[in-house]
């Protein structure tokens, strides 16, 4: 019973994410990509059928597939995926009252940047 639920759970996030990520490809500004990517970890965990299906579409063999075969994004992703990120900490930075959270969301966008910057190639378009 709980893994079921479970499972309906995981299929649920992973239809609201794939939604996400087809925003991100329409809206240049929303990166799609890691949206798309944690959609497939949902689909993965919630219905063999469905993980199947999801890596068959466009979607997947277009945006994910090369990311997760080349572990390289071009410089467009990459600023892109960075801007929204930051604006998120940006404004989580401003909202929490407490110093040390602050300074936790810093560090974690000081990281981000670095293993963009070290760990992901960057490729030509």
């Amino acid at each position: 019973m709980i893994q079921t639920i479970k499972k309906v759970i995981y299929i649920f996030f992973g239809f609201i994410f794939m939604g996400i990520g087809v925003m991100g490809i329409i809206f240049p500004l929303l990166p799609g990509m890691p949206f798309l990517i944690i959609a497939s970890i949902c689909f993965f965990r919630g219905s063999e059928r469905l993980d199947n299906w999801f890596k068959h579409t466009s979607l997947y063999t277009k945006e994910v597939e090369p990311f997760l075969r080349d572990r390289a994004l071009t410089l467009k992703k990459k600023i892109s995926i960075n801007i929204i990120a930051d604006a998120m900490i940006l404004i989580s930075i401003v909202i929490v009252d407490y110093w040390w959270l602050r300074i936790l969301l810093i560090l974690i966008a000081l990281f981000k940047h670095y293993y963009f910057i070290f760990h992901i190639r960057t490729i030509k378009q």
